[in-house]
């Protein structure tokens, strides 16, 4: 089938020398501190030599670790599709796709947003756009062997300040999709990119007629092919309060699907189930999304975390973290100065585990977003 009916799912240099400095983790039985050495940037070991990877991981061991990653970025053991986002709020993310740039197929900025000004549509958030960042990930991520994929960028739109009667437009008239898809063209091309990461189902979804939103997809997938470039859609996760957003029936009209694993699992099989037609080929097309965040919960409700404070938090652990057998997650509970938290994050066991169920399923994977989990997370992909 064309490349344009790809489909995205959400239910997300090498350096020269290891560097390793010290610091201090949770006091010990007499109060004092404890010193120990923190590693950071490349290695001459990966996470797998190092038997880093367990159900119940040592705290003392993510906080040793996290920061470094094996010192050959160009070796890639996950061979599906991978995309990465990065985000203007989070500059990590941008440092991190440089550097791994080549176990990724797509990296997608979050930037654009199309804009309906009275009888035009608009590009904004252009100001975002990087052309330095952009070319230093193109140049890393360029091939060098012929079995290796050239990185791609796909910047994510989504569509902003459209009225009611704007989106009863543009769903209804195709001069108005031709219009705004127009737009986008000619801002891929202005700024080199290679296709775009759409967020509009979940925006639309539930509230207008399925038909309409398979015309303003088709017709944008089909126009963008025409310029040799592609479209991933984004689609809501399955939900039990809301199980008719994005199914089977969907997958058939439409090219193309954070998390306990199950769920992960039953959201890909619910939109291309086992024994469907070309099962396979529709699979080809799903992004599993993974969380690179976690989830901090305390008596006044939960917030997510990013790397930041999770390595914060859990320097209050003194041995192992829990396992969750059923959702095959981690956590945690501390006290803190701040009270009591309970602390989801990933841990190289969970993603390395819903890597394989990617590989199991025959489908790609979203991160969302780069910046957010630690370093040696990408030794895994």
């Amino acid at each position: 089938m064309p490349n344009f009916k790809t489909l995205a799912i959400f239910l997300f240099m090498c350096l020269s020398c290891c560097r390793i400095s010290l610091s201090t983790i949770s006091p010990n039985s007499k109060g004092k501190q404890k010193e120990i050495k923190l590693l950071s940037g490349p290695q001459d070991k990966d996470v797998f030599e190092l038997k880093l990877i367990s159900e119940e991981p040592l705290a003392t061991d993510i906080i040793v670790h996290n920061e470094a990653y094996y010192k050959d970025t160009k070796i890639r053991r996950f061979n599906g599709t991978a995309l990465g986002y990065v985000t203007p709020w989070n500059s990590h993310g941008y440092d991190i796709a440089k550097i791994f740039a080549k176990k990724f197929d797509i990296i997608s900025p979050v930037w654009l947003q199309i804009v309906k000004k009275k009888n035009n549509y608009t590009l904004a958030g252009t100001h975002d756009v990087d052309a330095s960042w952009l070319s230093d990930v193109r140049r890393k991520g360029k091939v060098q062997m012929p079995q290796q994929r050239a990185v791609k960028i796909f910047p994510r739109v989504i569509f902003d300040y459209f009225t009611d009667s704007d989106i009863k437009l543009l769903l209804s008239d195709a001069q108005e999709r031709s219009k705004l898809n127009n737009e986008l063209i000619r801002g891929c091309q202005e700024y080199g990119f290679d296709g775009v990461v759409l967020e509009v189902w979940s925006q639309l979804a539930g509230r207008i007629d399925d038909n309409y939103l398979y015309a303003l997809v088709l017709q944008m997938a089909k126009d963008l092919e025409k310029q040799r470039l592609q479209l991933i859609l984004v689609i809501p996760p399955y939900r039990k309060e809301m199980p008719n957003l994005f199914g089977e029936k969907h997958m058939e009209r439409l090219p193309g699907a954070n998390s306990p694993l199950y769920w992960a699992r039953r959201a890909i099989e619910l939109i291309a189930p086992d024994g469907c037609h070309d099962v396979e080929e529709k699979r080809r097309k799903i992004l599993m999304g993974l969380n690179m965040y976690g989830n901090d919960y305390t008596p006044d409700g939960g917030t997510p975390i990013t790397y930041s404070k999770y390595l914060e938090l859990i320097r209050h652990v003194k041995k192992h973290l829990t396992y969750d057998e059923r959702d095959v997650e981690n956590f945690f509970e501390v006290k803190t100065q701040t009270g009591r938290h309970i602390v989801f994050y990933p841990t190289l066991h969970s993603i390395h585990e819903r890597i394989k169920l990617a590989q199991e399923l025959g489908v790609g994977v979203s991160l969302w977003e780069l910046g957010q989990g630690l370093n040696y997370f990408y030794d895994l992909f």
